[in-house]
């Protein structure tokens, strides 16, 4: 009886402990899919939707692509009574901005972050932008049945799965504009990367918004922040268009103090020129402007300036070669989404670049999900998993020991890669995502953090 007895406790006890240890090893596997999918995404519908080279015809599913928009007639003068108050606020308070600037760690100008300005509300646009965001119908009309349709209807109910501290802010709204740029230096980043559209033109889901830049400009320069542009893939754009677009910008911003010019190894300061979905373009369209012997060069101009081209495919990088870009960028914030997003092939993406004389820039996020908009692409939602997700894509990065990090993004809410801060909201229909068990500002703390790492690494990569 006695024997009986021990084997029974000891056939329990193995039970037991083999349990535990299968509920550990699926625990680890679960982590392992979040924090580092290994498939690429373009077998997946979305991987094709959002690509439009690879799926023409699919129904542009992002905000990003744009359409020309009617200019409307009172908006340069709201933006320039908005420009007067900025700048009338900035010299009545440069006491304060002065005593901030010792509170807060300095900018480290090799992490650029990508900014929106494209959201309204009533207050100042007279209507909601962006917050308003229509539901995307999948392209396959079977599957686009099983989900809803419409349009969300803010304040309580916006296009986005997290709900901004801000509420359903106005990008023209001067505190709003005053409380990102010290939420950006917070995190101690140094270039906001400006997603802009020429004048007139504006994305398909939003208003023109170039009006607004010199009050951007002011504002960043209060906190020596400094602004370079992400150039938005607008209608027609091209080789000529883009001549005239750079030159555009460089006169009418490059004297402002707050307009960033990379310093190269050459020792030029150059301004520097992110460009969106570039892979749309053919390369010898490029060339045309970017290659010293191109019939619409701008090199050696006074509009000379670093061109960083969206990498996507791995393919793409020679044509980014080829085109006479200056480097690459990988933006999506979807690790395994994409060839450049993935960051397991960016130590050869950084060898490659190496190799050819070539910036490699890649781009960290804190996850990803854009369901509010989409309500069909669960399967490329990334969890932010309380930060750890964001800190997997650092350490990626720095491996690399790339020139500069870029940050997708500050306040790209419609997919839910935002570091701004963000607060519990839930209304009758709808719970919103939220940063808990952390504090709303727990992203910009983190990016501080690893600013401060780089920048510690960049030092000893040096030596």
């Amino acid at each position: 009886i006695l024997n009986y007895d021990i084997m029974a406790r000891f056939r329990r006890r193995t039970c037991i402990i083999l349990l535990l240890f299968i509920l550990f090893i699926c625990s680890i596997m679960m982590a392992l899919k979040t924090l580092r999918p290994d498939r690429a995404g373009f077998g997946d519908p979305f991987g094709l939707g959002l690509l439009p080279e690879l799926q023409q015809r699919t129904v542009l599913l992002d905000s990003k692509l744009n359409s020309l928009n009617r200019a409307q007639g009172d908006t340069v003068t709201r933006v320039s009574n908005l420009h007067s108050i900025a700048v009338n606020t900035m010299k009545a308070s440069m006491s304060p901005v002065k005593k901030l600037e010792e509170e807060l760690s300095s900018p480290n100008y090799n992490f650029h972050i990508f900014y929106y300005t494209w959201y309204g509300n009533p207050q100042f646009d007279g209507k909601y932008i962006h917050w308003n965001h229509p539901l995307l119908p999948h392209w396959d009309p079977k599957i686009a049945n099983n989900y809803p349709k419409g349009r969300h209807n803010p304040p309580e109910d916006i296009g986005a799965n997290f709900y901004p501290e801000l509420g359903s802010y106005s990008s023209k709204d001067p505190t709003v504009i005053e409380a990102h740029m010290k939420q950006m230096r917070s995190a101690s980043t140094g270039v906001i990367v400006l997603s802009w559209y020429p004048p007139g033109m504006a994305d398909e889901n939003g208003e023109p918004t170039d009006d607004l830049v010199p009050v951007i400009l002011d504002n960043a320069h209060k906190y020596n922040l400094k602004v370079a542009f992400h150039i938005e893939p607008y209608k027609d754009r091209d080789d000529r268009s883009m001549y005239h677009n750079v030159k555009y910008i460089i006169d009418k911003y490059g004297s402002h103090p707050a307009f960033y010019r990379h310093k190269t190894s050459t020792g030029r300061l150059l301004p520097m020129f992110y460009v969106y979905d570039s892979y749309v373009t053919i390369p010898e369209i490029w060339a045309n402007l970017l290659t010293v012997s191109g019939s619409q060069s701008i090199r050696n101009t006074p509009y000379d300036a670093l061109f960083i081209a969206l990498l996507v495919e791995e393919r793409h990088k020679h044509d980014i070669h080829r085109s006479g870009f200056d480097g690459m960028y990988t933006y999506f914030a979807t690790n395994g989404f994409s060839y450049g997003s993935s960051h397991h092939n960016w130590a050869s993406l950084k060898a490659f670049c190496d190799s050819n004389n070539l910036m490699f820039i890649p781009s960290v996020g804190p996850g990803y999900i854009d369901t509010s908009i989409r309500p069909w692409n669960n399967h490329n939602t990334r969890n932010r998993v309380n930060g750890k997700y964001y800190e997997t894509a650092f350490s990626a990065a720095l491996l690399v020991r790339p020139e500069i990090i870029s940050i997708t993004s500050f306040n790209e809410w419609h997919e839910g890669t935002q570091i701004e801060k963000a607060v519990p909201k839930r209304t009758g229909q709808v719970v919103y995502l939220d940063y808990k068990p952390h504090k709303p500002n727990v992203y910009l703390e983190l990016t501080q953090k690893w600013s401060e790492k780089y920048r510690k690494e960049q030092e000893q990569w040096l030596m």
